[in-house]
């Protein structure tokens, strides 16, 4: 069965729907340019209410390792998600540090599956589309077959403009590890729309993935 993450949470409300939904993981965003920006302490408030199976993911653009260890441990987080120009030793060094990292890289014209080789240590890699100044949550999509191509580098969780309408087609196209939605749930961005955070969970996990 396809995991599901919904990032972005900003509320207690939106995550504890999420998790009853059956989302498998959370994503709370620590970079301070997002709309969707959550202070580590406010995370931390939401992530001790969370079920003990349900996994809160710290999302991070070019912060210092020591930044994002502290804010793992003041959060209570059990992954962190690397979604700037991080490069692999950031990410081998935050493994050794007991963080479970997920890598995230941006598809474009010029994205070639076995770069993916390079980051020794990421549990995972998230593709999101690449948009010029943006780090996520554009809702702008990519061709998921590319993903599909990447599946033999490691778990891919596909991401960037997944919604209740193409998630089962993005699922069927691109058989990933996972699936990342934001945007496509959201009313506004941080405000979740409690009846699409359903749906999309309900329509990913009705998917085999091979």
């Amino acid at each position: 069965m396809v995991r599901v993450k919904i990032c972005g949470i900003t509320t207690l409300d939106d995550a504890l729907m999420a998790a009853a939904a059956g989302a498998d993981a959370l994503g709370f965003n620590f970079w301070p340019q997002s709309s969707r920006y959550i202070q580590p302490q406010r995370a931390a408030d939401i992530v001790k209410h969370l079920p003990p199976l349900v996994t809160p993911v710290g999302m991070f653009v070019n912060a210092r390792r020591e930044e994002v260890e502290r804010t793992a441990r003041r959060a209570g987080l059990a992954a962190v998600q690397l979604h700037g120009d991080e490069g692999p030793e950031d990410v081998k060094a935050l493994a050794a540090a007991g963080l479970t990292v997920l890598k995230a890289v941006r598809v474009g014209a010029r994205f070639r599956p076995q770069e993916l080789q390079r980051y020794n240590g990421a549990r995972a890699f998230l593709l999101d589309a690449e948009v010029k100044g943006a780090r996520g949550g554009t809702g702008k999509s990519f061709d998921w077959k590319r993903a599909r191509a990447a599946r033999r580098f490691g778990r891919i969780i596909l991401a960037g403009g997944l919604n209740t309408d193409n998630v089962a087609e993005a699922i069927a196209a691109a058989q990933p590890y996972g699936v990342d939605v934001c945007t496509g749930v959201e009313k506004k961005p941080g405000v979740k729309d409690h009846q699409r955070v359903r749906e999309f969970i309900l329509l990913a996990k009705s998917i085999e993935a091979v």
